[in-house]
């Protein structure tokens, strides 16, 4: 009895020895097959030998890889050929990649999948190496080309009225997308290699909206033609036929804002030379006939603003004879006071 037990033991021992055998050479005589389901840069070489897989890498690979890298925008083209780029591949370093992928698991586990025809589906990065610095350069060229800066609309003052410059967008590369698809499709065999550098707009910081909004009411003060304009939104509304200061106290140039607005205002006698000493610092009410300022008063800078004149000095019109202030007719500057808002820019030129 003991012997039958015995020879049972030993011929299952046996059995399974042999097994094992079997398992080891089925598994060792695979050792450099590639599992089924494996690919390089798109490239299938699932159930291959190594030998094979290395044939069709150089072919599908290589070839791929040494053609230039070309981007378009509008008519211009620019492209990165594979010796600028330092192109190189390891098929070597891939094999031994795909081989070891293959070999994951144990001797039980990778027999099992090859008897049952099982899959290893795995796409592997392709062992490439090029010039980052070139890919760089590249992009340097098609920004240099491309890019260009939004413009600020603004307002250029000169005599007697003004220049002006409308807002414009810029435009710039997609920079970082455009690089990513470069660095992807330099190591791949199946990705495109021609692409469309895609660009977006820049707004300026100041737009001609924001400027016409500034300068939603504009007065300008042409000196030389004794004229003052009104402008809505950058458009001519109405010109007004003025005095300005006579020699020795002009009506100071530059740009300024209307700084405060009243209607029959006091005046305060100026601590200037042509106000008798006695009389300066005495106020003259609003509304009298002595007032010289009249029915309005727009404050522009330091005293000086624009104001009615008694009709007796409509003579004046069109002459420097103020003390530097604005001089205009009564329904003059009665018509244009409601039109302009305190803090509305004046030049004056």
């Amino acid at each position: 009895m003991r012997s039958k037990q015995f020879i049972g033991v030993a011929a299952a021992l046996a059995v399974m020895c042999v097994l094992a055998g079997a398992v080891y050479a089925y598994d060792h005589g695979r050792r450099d097959r590639i599992a089924k389901g494996l690919s390089v840069g798109g490239v299938d070489i699932g159930g291959m030998t190594r030998a094979n897989a290395e044939r069709k890498l150089e072919a599908r690979l290589l070839g791929a890889l040494h053609e230039p890298i070309v981007i378009h925008h509008g008519t211009k083209t620019w492209k990165l050929g594979p010796r600028e780029a330092r192109t190189s591949a390891d098929i070597g370093a891939m094999i031994d990649a795909a081989v070891a992928r293959s070999r994951d698991g144990n001797i039980v586990s990778r027999t099992f999948r090859g008897l049952t025809g099982g899959r290893v589906d795995a796409d592997l990065k392709p062992t490439v190496t090029f010039s980052k610095r070139a890919v760089v350069r590249l992009l340097d060229k098609v920004r240099s080309s491309i890019d260009r800066d939004a413009i600020d609309a603004k307002l250029s003052f000169h005599q007697g009225g003004f220049t002006k410059v409308d807002g414009r967008d810029g435009l710039a590369v997609d920079a970082s997308r455009l690089h990513q698809e470069i660095d992807a499709a330099i190591i791949s065999p199946t990705a495109k290699r021609t692409f469309v550098a895609h660009t977006h707009h820049t707004a300026p910081k100041v737009t001609t909206a924001d400027l016409t909004k500034t300068y939603n009411t504009l007065l300008i003060v042409d000196r030389a033609n004794f004229q003052l304009k009104l402008f809505k939104q950058l458009k001519p509304v109405k010109t007004y036929d003025i005095a300005v200061g006579m020699a020795g106290l002009e009506t100071p140039a530059g740009v300024y804002h209307i700084q405060n607005k009243a209607v029959n205002p006091a005046w305060t006698m100026p601590n200037s030379d042509w106000v008798a000493p006695a009389d300066r610092g005495k106020v003259v009410p609003g509304g009298t006939a002595e007032n010289p300022l009249k029915s309005r008063w727009l404050g522009i800078f330091d005293g000086a603003g624009i104001h009615g004149i008694d009709p007796s000095e409509y003579g004046t019109i069109g002459h420097a004879a103020s003390h530097g202030c604005v001089r205009m007719r009564i329904p003059d500057v009665e018509d244009l006071y409601p039109r302009v808002p305190v803090g509305a820019p004046i030049y004056i030129g």
